[in-house]
């Protein structure tokens, strides 16, 4: 098994631009879930997209 490209303890640093809350990673689909903005920022060559105009919108069962 690979190593993945995403270093996890950057979670520690990294909030939502848009609700200043936490992130969850989400392994299967390399994102960073903020459930607080609903939305799913992308994770390219295992550097986060903080960009909200890049991220997309997750629905209320994600989000919880």
């Amino acid at each position: 098994m690979s190593e993945p490209l995403f270093d996890r303890r950057m979670l520690e640093a990294l909030v939502c631009p848009k609700s200043g809350g936490r992130l969850d990673y989400d392994a299967a689909a390399d994102e960073l879930i903020s459930r607080a903005a609903h939305l799913a920022y992308p994770i390219r060559n295992g550097i986060p997209v903080m960009l909200v105009d890049e991220a997309r919108q997750i629905d209320d069962a994600v989000a919880r």
